[in-house]
């Protein structure tokens, strides 16, 4: 499943195709969100919003097109009256005069009044979004010590979306690997120095993965890009103390660690 970084990246591509262009023609796969495609017809797309793995295209009437990719969506551009290659079942189709982006094989899509969408039962459950800017590392750790999360194993806090929208698997890897802790560990049993260590990670390696992970050049901005520490590194050298890299399962979902410098 796509996480935080990926579907903000993803919503910055439909921004730049679409973002402020009248509609031109918008179709619905599903018949009950089908009566509002003739009522979008000539508005324009204000802004595509991230809430964790959930994208928010907001439209100028007032509207807001709910979508989770969930496992196998993913949307594409393309020309406007051309059909995306593949065989994945189009569900969304939102055209301009010079654009199109069709989201394909997702489920999970609704219509709602812009002012009600946070009342969708997944928006009102999840956490602050990871790459929101005014999430900080102190709201990190407060959360961390909260009742719901202080005695919970890191292992199963870091995919719950009600602690931080957008971390998942292999962000949770990198995370506890930065701050050298191993993911039986409870907030409630760490020292300051490694809930800051935390906080901090929580933070910085999904924000250097949004703004770098996939791009081939050093970023003048960020200095070096993001790359797998041990995800998908079982059996090679850790970087910092040489021991393997070990692959174990946690909460149903593959884990990548060193257990000589997790601790």
């Amino acid at each position: 499943m796509p996480e935080g970084p990926e579907i903000r990246r993803a919503a910055d591509k439909l921004e730049k195709a679409v973002g402020g262009k009248p509609l031109t023609h918008v179709w619905f796969a599903f018949p009950q969100l089908q009566p509002y495609q003739p009522e979008l017809i000539g508005c324009r797309v204000i802004r595509f919003e991230t809430r964790g793995k959930a994208l928010l295209t907001h439209f100028s009437n007032g509207m807001t097109l709910y979508s989770h990719n969930q496992l196998y969506g993913v949307w594409r551009v393309v020309k406007p009256g051309e059909e995306p290659a593949g065989k994945r079942s189009p569900r969304v189709r939102l055209e301009t005069a010079d654009k199109a982006v069709v989201l394909l094989s997702a489920s999970d899509i609704s219509l709602w009044v812009t002012d009600e969408v946070d009342t969708h039962p997944f928006l009102a459950r999840i956490g602050p979004d990871v790459l929101d800017m005014a999430l900080t590392p102190d709201i990190v750790r407060e959360r961390l010590m909260s009742p719901a999360f202080r005695r919970r194993q890191l292992a199963g806090t870091l995919l719950d979306q009600a602690f931080i929208a957008g971390l998942g698997n292999y962000l949770r890897a990198e995370i506890l690997w930065q701050a050298q802790l191993a993911p039986h560990h409870k907030p409630q049993d760490l020292s300051e120095a490694q809930r800051e260590a935390l906080a901090e990670a929580v933070l910085s390696i999904a924000r250097l993965s949004y703004a770098t992970r996939g791009k081939a050049k050093e970023s003048k901005h960020h200095g070096a890009l993001f790359r797998f520490r041990v995800f998908h590194r079982a059996g090679k050298p850790c970087e910092r103390c040489g021991s393997l890299i070990e692959k174990t399962t946690l909460s149903s979902r593959p884990f990548y660690w060193c257990p000589a410098c997790q601790h």
